[in-house]
């Protein structure tokens, strides 16, 4: 079916054939469609979405328009996907815990833009490492140290590196459809067998509400499950920052002290992590609770450190990451602490407005591409619920010049709640969803 007849068919609502969607997939990878077609067609999923067997055969037809890996015999192939937060390094722990539990963890991940930060910008911080590399190379990472955090190749589901990029600038990135198609066509392309994901809901996520967090998760988990993958889901919450700080650098250090078995430094990033980790390991048949103690274990002995470590090297990172980490990550020349305007009680942060600080301090993106600082930030944030007097510090910026500091202070103190009494708690995971 050629690309007109098949936008004609989703003008009317009919349902898309499988051969359509998959011819669409190619001409997406080859560019026998067009930039307009392609809007065209992002647009229509949004107003009319493909139904559960349009948007399987959507997800399958971009998985196949380009090269697919098959990692071979061995241990469970397994990974893990965030919907995208704030403060939010999970996959820096969890990937070496499920190394070190014995699990392939070959991890394929994104650059951030907007708000949320990017896995990838993270890593990078780290000098020397490179998170660009060819399969052969990515086999050999895998196969020696358990794990790798990489980016896509240009080869892996590139109809979705097409419309991805037509997305972005039509308004068409809020579809459950499109974002499913985008997220499973990559993840299976990588040769995944089982999966755990991360569905952020809140201030600082895509999906602000849990109904809207629940019916992607749904989806992501059914569509999954119908091209062959295990995967569960949590909801979790994204009102405030996953850990107290947000920048590159800045939060590949409390992961690092999390993986020295430090779960003070960030406990809702450590018990995120094994939650997580726990779910997926239930997936291959474990009893959840002892699968969260082993990964536990693995986290507090260090074992999950040395499988970091190991993989930052082979890709080029500092051979003593988990020895001397802090003398290799950049710090940016100013720093300065938030004061308080009033003593009581953090109520609340506005994350997405944090984010976008990180982003006007240079430490994330406006538009795709763009070089980032990787060494500015917010640090020291304090939780909700923590008690705060006048003058005393409520986050430190980390910036490039006083100028810049100045003026992310003012928006920290604008994203700021301070109230009179303790918010009511609020729980990290918010939903389960099973196969």
């Amino acid at each position: 079916m050629e690309p007109g007849a098949l936008l004609l068919r989703l003008r009317r609502g009919e349902t898309l054939p499988p051969d359509a969607l998959r011819a669409f997939a190619l001409g997406l990878a080859t560019g026998n469609v067009s930039d307009a077609q392609a809007g065209a067609f992002a647009m229509g999923v949004c107003l009319r979405d493909l139904g559960p067997e349009g948007r399987s055969a959507l997800t399958l037809a971009m998985r196949d328009s380009g090269d697919r890996i098959d990692w071979g015999e061995g241990a469970p192939v397994v990974d893990k996907h965030s919907t995208g937060g704030v403060g939010d390094s999970v996959s820096l722990v969890l990937a070496p815990a499920l190394a070190a539990c014995g699990l392939r963890v070959p991890m394929v991940s994104g650059r951030g833009l907007g708000h949320t930060g990017g896995t990838l910008d993270k890593l990078e911080s780290i000098p020397g490492l490179g998170t660009d590399h060819d399969t052969r190379t990515l086999r050999r990472i895998l196969d020696g140290s358990g794990l790798f955090i990489a980016s896509a190749s240009a080869r892996i589901a590139p109809a979705d590196r097409r419309l991805y990029a037509v997305r972005d600038v039509t308004g068409t990135v809020g579809s459950i459809d499109l974002i499913t198609a985008s997220i499973l066509s990559k993840k299976l392309a990588a040769g995944i067998g089982t999966l755990v994901l991360d569905v952020k809901c809140g201030s600082g996520a895509f999906m602000k509400t849990p109904e809207e967090a629940e019916a992607l998760a749904r989806v992501l988990v059914d569509v999954a499950g119908t091209a062959g993958c295990r995967a569960a889901a949590l909801v979790t919450d994204m009102d405030a920052p996953l850990c107290a700080s947000v920048g590159n650098a800045l939060e590949v250090a409390p992961c690092m002290e999390v993986l020295r078995g430090d779960r003070a430094a960030a406990p809702r990033l450590h018990d995120l992590s094994v939650a997580l980790g726990a779910r997926l390991l239930a997936l291959l048949g474990e009893d959840e609770a002892a699968a969260a103690q082993r990964l536990e274990d693995a986290i507090a002995s260090g074992r999950a450190m040395e499988h970091f470590a190991h993989m930052a090297a082979l890709m080029g990172g500092p051979p003593d990451m988990d020895k001397d980490w802090r003398s290799h990550l950049p710090r940016a020349p100013v720093t300065r602490p938030v004061p308080a305007p009033r003593t009581g009680v953090v109520t609340g942060w506005d994350s997405e407005a944090l984010g976008l600080v990180v982003v006007g301090l240079g430490g994330g993106r406006r538009v795709e591409g763009a070089r980032i600082d990787h060494a500015v930030g917010l640090s020291d944030l304090l939780p909700p619920g923590a008690s705060i007097a006048a003058g005393e510090a409520v986050a430190l910026v980390h910036a490039r010049d006083d100028a810049a500091a100045d003026r992310a202070a003012a928006s920290v103190l604008a994203a700021l709640a301070i109230g009179d009494e303790p918010p009511p708690p609020h729980p990290l995971i918010l939903q389960r969803i099973d196969p």
